[in-house]
């Protein structure tokens, strides 16, 4: 098992209503539990977050190479915004 470190921290009165509720209702045999599990959800979403900066940086490196070897096209706004409805009308509900 890891080492653990121990540590105090504040938190809102209605964050810790929740953390409270969890425990009495039962989900976690203590506040810590539930605060490791919040911060395993908090650095999952975290590393996803910084995945989908990468790939919009690599995006953007790509267009600009498209850019510097001249493959462009003349600015057509209606067409954009035609492309745009499309992709969002065949985007899944969520």
């Amino acid at each position: 098992m890891a080492s653990i470190e121990r540590m105090t921290i504040t938190l809102p009165t209605e964050m810790a209503g929740i953390v409270k509720d969890a425990v009495e209702g039962g989900d976690y045999a203590s506040s810590s539990e539930v605060i490791r599990e919040a911060l395993r959800d908090w650095k999952l979403k975290r590393e996803l977050r910084i995945q989908k900066i990468a790939e919009l940086k690599a995006e953007i490196d790509r267009g600009l190479e498209d850019v510097a070897k001249g493959r462009v096209k003349k600015f057509n706004a209606q067409r954009i915004i035609q492309r745009g409805r499309k992709l969002l009308a065949e985007r899944p509900s969520v």
